[in-house]
């Protein structure tokens, strides 16, 4: 089943997670003077139900200690069919402590924002405002556009057109030359009886003429447009979005496309890589296997389930060969594999198979 990820409602969904009831009520207060869909999780066996059941959009981690917000966000990841790839923002709540940890996780994607709350809660505004800039951020998530690789696709079709419109106008132009002389030699072979009836084809066959003139020329700037969106898709660089928790791997990866026309982002997590495209939908995913939260087959599985996300290429990425893993990769919805280490001369073979126009 795919999901529709449809805009953000009237009345968003915000769900509390904690490792008590005390804690999670703590932090519900200042939230429902201003949001009314709140509600709370404190069970373990019960947070994929609750979270899956509240669809939240904005995901607040009250914990006791960090550890327990990232253990929560884990186990949620692995768990859940849904979560992954459900737009959704996650703000937790620390202590004074906490606060380098914290900011690094965040950068690092684990998190998305940090409210300074615990033990004192008197800034409790300032968790409403993250929960504020988290709708904000969250109403343009996985946005329709339509991305490079298929943009570029309809240029080049509605270019396509030109020539072929122009052939088409020369054959037309040639028939009514032909038929117009046909229908003059007619005319002046014909008897009285007739010779009105081919002079009145003739004219008709010249305002077929004119017509025809008339089309050519309104059609001239329409194809004139299709050679300027064909000019200015070839020029767009093409977006691959490559998934690997490795910063080595990502390093070789910007060092082999230096110098093309592909634009490279990272991810490390298949958490990140949703959050990426929630924000810029890229026109070719490189997934590894192995990466720290979910497994990237299962990634893709997800991603494929996500419909304004669902036709992008997934390139299967990882050092085991084995024809399981294949099989594997292909029935999660991968387009392609490859093997690292791979070399430039792969790595661009592979891209120019699904990316548009020369990628070099």
């Amino acid at each position: 089943m795919r999901l529709q990820m449809s805009p953000l409602k009237d009345i968003p969904s915000i769900l509390i997670a904690a490792d008590s009831e005390s804690r999670a009520r703590c932090a519900a207060r200042p939230l429902m003077k201003e949001f009314g869909a709140v509600r709370i999780s404190t069970k373990p066996a019960q947070a994929v139900a609750d979270f899956e059941a509240c669809g939240p959009v904005v995901l607040v981690l009250a914990f006791d200690n960090i550890e327990n917000a990232q253990s929560y966000r884990h186990r949620l990841y692995r768990a859940s069919r849904v979560a992954l790839a459900m737009p959704h923002s996650a703000i937790v709540l620390c202590g004074a402590d906490d606060l380098r940890r914290v900011y690094d996780l965040c950068k690092a994607g684990v998190f998305d924002d940090y409210v300074l709350f615990w033990p004192q809660t008197n800034d409790a505004p300032r968790l409403a405002m993250a929960v504020h800039h988290a709708l904000h951020s969250l109403s343009t998530a996985f946005p329709d556009a339509a991305g490079a690789r298929r943009l570029a696709a309809h240029a080049r079709h509605i270019a396509s057109l030109e020539p072929n419109l122009a052939e088409l106008a020369r054959r037309f132009a040639r028939e009514v030359d032909m038929t117009r002389a046909a229908v003059g030699a007619a005319e002046r072979t014909a008897g009285n009886a007739y010779r009105r009836y081919f002079h009145q084809l003739g004219e008709s066959v010249d305002a077929l003429c004119g017509a025809a003139q008339t089309l050519a020329v309104a059609l001239g700037p329409q194809l004139q447009a299709a050679r300027t969106m064909h000019e200015l898709a070839n020029h767009m660089r093409p977006t691959v979005l490559a998934v690997d928790d490795d910063s080595f791997e990502q390093t070789m990866l910007a060092r082999f496309l230096k110098g093309t026309k592909v634009e490279l982002i990272c991810a490390s997590t298949g958490a990140q890589a949703f959050r990426s495209m929630a924000i810029r939908r890229p026109d070719l995913v490189l997934m590894d296997i192995d990466l720290p939260d979910v497994n990237g087959m299962e990634v893709t599985r997800r991603l494929k389930s996500v419909e304004p996300l669902a036709d992008i290429p997934v390139i299967m990425v990882t050092g085991r060969s084995r024809r399981t893993v294949v099989m594997e990769s292909l029935r999660a919805g991968a387009a392609d594999f490859m093997v690292k280490p791979f070399h430039r001369a792969t790595l661009l073979g592979k891209l120019e198979a699904y990316l548009p126009g020369n990628v070099t």
